[in-house]
């Protein structure tokens, strides 16, 4: 079995199950003061392809016939070949799921609230990634797909209703958009986004989309460490702390991602998120 090694912002570390080869330790780093130890977290199942049953390998299946379809016609991924997409994709989305639900139970249990029924919104999902995997394996939860690209959302509306999703709602419009409406803002349980921009950008995107209480969860290269000192003024801002620091395995070109998961202390002032096109020319 492998692990994935995370480290809180208090500094205590834990191990958490992953999905691919090998245990990898998260070294203390100057700029966050964390360290991990090799204190054992209670087991958590990880989700992979072998896993999941028939239904849900037949849902994958059809995810990424249909991607590998489209992709010809229109740029959603570089990944060309069937296998790489399930290892760099599919597994690399499922890989995220571990951390992110230990961190959620953990932060949810005082409220009283479950993981029945949790809302995510995947903010810039592009090819549906993570948010149509996760709903693949988690149908008792509610995922909202942002996208800003028309074509894109058509195909993420064909690639739901080919799966046979009824948990997944595609949503064509600009986060900095979203995030002031009465509709969305502050109305979801987790945040996600996967390589859409930098941590003090992508905060201002999500964080305002996060009920009090809720997270916000990043999945970054390697070495994010300068981007979340870069962030640190940003997330603080829009009302969140870090939470933790996970290592999660990638089949990407330095073996490895990192989950940066964030928790929502308070209300996002209300003028944020700012104009469109502002966070990205004028991050915080």
């Amino acid at each position: 079995m492998s692990l994935c090694c995370c480290s809180t912002a208090a500094g205590r570390g834990f191990l958490l199950p992953s999905i691919l080869l090998s245990q990898r330790h998260l070294p203390r780093h100057p700029l966050l003061n964390l360290r991990t130890t090799a204190a054992v977290a209670p087991a958590a199942a990880a989700a992979s392809i072998s896993s999941l049953s028939a239904q849900q390998q037949r849902q994958v299946s059809v995810y990424v016939e249909a991607l590998l379809d489209w992709n010809q016609r229109m740029n959603l991924t570089a990944v060309t070949d069937e296998a790489e997409v399930m290892t760099r994709h599919v597994e690399d989305s499922l890989a995220v799921l571990a951390p992110l639900e230990r961190a959620y139970r953990a932060r949810s249990t005082a409220g009283g609230r479950g993981t029945d029924g949790v809302s995510l919104i995947d903010v810039g999902s592009g090819a549906g990634l993570p948010g149509l995997i996760l709903a693949v394996v988690r149908p008792s939860w509610r995922f909202t797909l942002l996208e800003s690209m028309k074509k894109r959302c058509t195909f993420l509306e064909h690639a739901t209703e080919a799966m046979g999703l009824s948990n997944v709602d595609v949503v064509c419009d600009r986060a900095e958009n979203v995030g002031q409406s009465l509709d969305y803002r502050e109305a979801y349980d987790i945040a996600a986004a996967r390589a859409v921009a930098e941590l003090k950008v992508l905060a201002e995107y999500c964080l305002p989309l996060v009920r009090v209480g809720g997270l916000f969860i990043a999945a970054k290269g390697h070495d994010p460490h300068e981007e979340i000192k870069n962030a640190k003024s940003a997330v603080k801002k829009l009302g969140a702390s870090m939470l933790e620091l996970c290592n999660v395995e990638s089949m990407g070109p330095h073996g490895q991602r990192t989950a940066v998961i964030y928790f929502k202390e308070r209300a996002t002032p209300r003028k944020y998120p700012r104009l469109p096109g502002t966070p990205s020319k004028m991050p915080l």
